[in-house]
């Protein structure tokens, strides 16, 4: 997934009950990238719904539920999909002549949708992204949009002029259709969107001198937002994270690894701390550093020792048994006439 994508996707929160409807719109400038010229993809929560791209030139589900659709709106949006494209493959040109480029790679990216609050207060998103960097950006309060680069100035005053208002379409789309369509979704999608799985946990360190390295493996979770990280004493929260992207399991579960290096001390108790939508509270998984290994090498060795010795006994008698061994006769009364003590 491209890098703006990425970042946006991870905006959901951990504990709450709101539910989020987001569309990923991207644009590539070079055709023969391996990568569709343009491309739209659907999010309820964490569960893509719909894909659009200009290889298969139709809007498709990607979840069962949403074939409960109205009649007309997979036709609908495949057409309203087609002007997008349109769209996007003008915008790109127009952001690498912002950018003075002639050619190359370079990608246009949208992320924009609502969030319905458990409260009931709505939330709507609208930023624009270039080559992976913010690039623009709707300001929900106002309304109006903000440049995050200076070749967005003048998208961006275009776009705020009182002939033009973007940012009060934006607000109708956001409060009005967007709305809607995220309700109807979530009542379609409900048993899958609402799925709650506890996390399983595994602890581990590999010590290093005076220093641990800590991994906390967190998998097998559902839904995807998850609040993971390293904790001393319950209390202070431990830094210096190295934090895998929470990946999808083939059974629809998620998995994350965070790990950090610390340098113990007598008394510190260091916990993995896990907070998930299904936890009735937050899980504290301590790491126990691993018993001394001395005593257990040496009763290795003594029981290799006593093997040994087992065995070479039980050789030689074997030996003994088996190849047919007797005594020398050393009697003073042997009859041989051939015995030199006879003469």
């Amino acid at each position: 997934m491209l890098p703006l994508m990425v970042l946006l996707l991870h905006l959901s929160a951990v504990c709450s009950d709101s539910h989020s409807l987001r569309y990923y719109y991207t644009g590539v400038s070079a055709p023969g990238s391996g990568l569709p010229e343009y491309s739209s993809v659907g999010y309820v929560d964490d569960r893509e719904i719909v894909n659009y791209n200009s290889d298969s030139g139709r809007y498709r589900p990607k979840v069962q539920w949403m074939e409960k659709m109205e009649d007309g709106y997979w036709e609908r949006n495949t057409q309203i999909s087609k002007g997008n494209e349109a769209t996007f493959r003008h915008n790109v040109r127009i952001a690498m002549e912002r950018f003075n480029q002639s050619g190359g790679l370079h990608i246009l990216q949208l992320m924009e949708g609502c969030e319905l609050r458990d409260d009931g207060g709505i939330t709507g998103y609208s930023q624009y992204g270039y080559d992976g960097r913010e690039f623009l950006a709707l300001d929900t309060q106002t309304w109006t949009f903000v440049p995050t680069m200076a070749q967005a100035q003048i998208t961006t005053q275009r776009w705020n002029s009182p002939d033009i208002e973007v940012g009060e379409r934006k607000k109708n789309y956001v409060e009005n259709i967007c709305t809607e369509y995220l309700k109807k979704h979530v009542e379609n999608g409900r048993e899958d969107l609402e799925r709650r799985v506890r996390p399983q946990v595994k602890v581990s360190g590999q010590e290093k001198g005076d220093t641990v390295k800590l991994h906390c493996q967190v998998y097998g979770f559902h839904p995807r937002a998850v609040d993971v990280k390293w904790m001393k004493n319950k209390e202070d929260e431990v830094h210096s994270y190295e934090t895998t992207h929470v990946l999808p399991n083939p059974d629809g579960t998620y998995q994350i690894r965070v790990s950090t290096e610390v340098t113990p001390k007598d008394g510190d108790r260091y916990s993995c701390y896990v907070d998930h939508r299904s936890l009735e509270e937050p899980l504290y998984i301590v790491w126990e550093p691993e018993k001394s290994s001395v005593w257990v090498i040496a009763v290795v060795v003594a029981l290799v020792v006593v093997i040994a010795v087992f065995g070479i006994g039980g050789f030689i008698f074997y030996r003994k048994r088996n190849t047919g061994y007797k005594e020398t006769d050393t009697s003073d009364t042997s009859s041989d006439p051939n015995n030199p003590a006879n003469a």
